[in-house]
């Protein structure tokens, strides 16, 4: 997976994280939701990077995204909150979190 922090040029927004599943119920939301979320988020306009990966440890995911600007990201949290990938993944941990390009 290509680090988008050090692919992000000037007033793009990149981000990475990590999912941390309590239990296989959870993986398999994951695993059942990602591809329909990996796809719709690379077709976004504005995505320049979006990567969903399972580590080692089968609970835990790795994503990285980048976007050409904030105003793309914007609209990918909003697609990604109303989506299937959002309501079956909303109460999985997030840990890690490091999002750049973004002031507020």
């Amino acid at each position: 997976m290509t680090d988008p922090h050090a692919a992000r040029a000037e007033g793009q927004v990149s981000l990475t994280l990590r999912l941390m599943c309590r239990d296989m119920a959870e993986m398999m939301a994951v695993l059942d939701h990602a591809p329909a979320h990996v796809e719709a988020s690379r077709a976004e306009p504005g995505c320049l990077q979006f990567d969903l990966r399972q580590t080692d440890e089968p609970l835990v995911f790795d994503i990285a995204e980048r976007f050409a600007d904030i105003e793309a990201y914007r609209l990918h949290q909003a697609r990604t909150r109303a989506s299937d990938w959002g309501k079956a993944t909303a109460s999985i941990a997030r840990a890690q979190y490091d999002r750049r390009g973004v002031t507020d």
